[in-house]
């Protein structure tokens, strides 16, 4: 299982992968960036089966570049991880390939949201 954390604070990033290594040994790679253009250039060369996305970045948010990223690698499962509970964001989420959502202070809720959507 190969997974793609995409978030501009490097805390959460590591936060994430640490949960992810403890909870799913079988992520064989996981892959980090803080922004949307690399997100793009690290999905062309490691197709991702996971991809956790941030919202909030500049120069390009986590909308925009999972569209981007869901016209060419649409398979990978796209989970937004965020701190914005609006209805509004969650629905555009679904609209870019989404496949589920979690807010940033229910970290710990990734790994068994993986294991479950395997």
């Amino acid at each position: 299982m190969n997974i793609l954390i995409v978030d501009d604070n490097a805390r959460i990033r590591q936060a994430i992968r640490s949960l992810l290594q403890n909870h799913l040994p079988d992520a064989t790679t996981i892959v980090e960036c803080s922004n949307g253009p690399d997100a793009i250039s690290l999905c062309r060369e490691n197709l991702p089966d996971w991809i956790l996305m941030d919202i909030s970045m500049e120069p390009m948010n986590g909308f925009v570049t999972s569209h981007n990223i869901s016209k060419y690698h649409p398979g990978a499962r796209i989970v937004f991880v965020t701190q914005y509970d609006e209805p509004a964001y969650r629905q555009e989420a679904k609209n870019c390939g989404g496949c589920a959502y979690v807010l940033k202070e229910n970290l710990l809720d990734i790994p068994g949201l993986i294991r479950n959507i395997l």
